[in-house]
């Protein structure tokens, strides 16, 4: 089920949150969410989908993040009202994987293995990583670095190897 708000973008001085900026959910429209994994799809001002999760204040209240690049690419600032949608997801990985994904893991199911037995949050990470990507090309060749390197290393991910995987992979070309 889908609920819509409107919502104001709010920010909190806090320099231990990676993200300072919020919407605050209303409390009747968070009663639906309350036994839930907190996983959400969110439309923002008309925006396209966008997974994410619902997070607390730790008194009662709930809110969904914006990162800077969102706020950015659709021009969002403190104190903007906003239209919100969100809706439970009900994606496998809560995020978006690419179409090219099971696929991948049906013809690598070593590499498979070890990335359905990381955490739900690493798999999301690593997903967000392929699909930054704007050619589904360049998502291929990473999500390819990123197999050989969880086969490597037997599943033990570190992102700071993983991330000089990446780099050493420009080179091979």
């Amino acid at each position: 089920m889908e609920h819509h708000f409107k919502g104001i973008i709010g920010k909190v001085e806090d320099s231990t949150l990676m993200w300072n900026y919020r919407i605050q959910i209303p409390d009747d429209i968070m009663d639906s969410f309350r036994d839930t994994d907190k996983r959400i799809v969110s439309l923002i001002k008309g925006t396209e989908p966008v997974h994410c999760a619902i997070f607390s204040q730790g008194d009662g209240t709930y809110y969904i993040m914006i990162n800077k690049q969102f706020r950015t690419k659709y021009k969002l600032v403190e104190g903007d009202e906003v239209e919100v949608s969100i809706s439970k997801d009900d994606s496998k990985y809560g995020t978006k994987a690419p179409d090219f994904f099971e696929e991948l893991c049906f013809q690598d199911p070593i590499a498979s293995d070890y990335f359905h037995l990381l955490t739900p949050g690493k798999q999301r990470t690593l997903l967000h990583l392929m699909c930054k990507l704007k050619s589904e090309e360049k998502q291929l060749e990473k999500a390819l670095v990123i197999f050989d390197y969880l086969k490597e290393v037997e599943g033990k991910l570190d992102f700071k190897e993983l991330n000089e995987a990446f780099k050493s992979n420009r080179f091979k070309n």
